[in-house]
């Protein structure tokens, strides 16, 4: 039979671990939502200007930069304690 206090240390230690991946979440999310959102503003911006793919290929190089930019604070900035 399992012990409650097996199962109890199992849980604390999981929300640690999720506790402490949550800025990495964070900054993966906000490379991928960037990325699309600008994409698909350069995108209508470029079906409204009939400009081909101009303003698609400024919003998905805008959006990476932004999502790495954000990625990077993740990984240079040490977490306040």
């Amino acid at each position: 039979m399992i012990k409650l206090t097996n199962i109890a240390n199992s849980f604390s230690y999981l929300q640690k671990i999720i506790r402490q991946s949550g800025p990495a979440m964070g900054a993966s999310y906000t490379l991928i939502g960037s990325v699309l959102l600008l994409g698909a503003i350069g995108y209508f911006l470029d079906k409204w200007q009939d400009s081909s793919p101009l303003f698609l290929m400024i919003g998905l190089l805008v959006g990476i930069i932004v999502g790495f930019y954000e990625i990077a604070k993740i990984i240079w900035i040490k977490p306040k304690k």
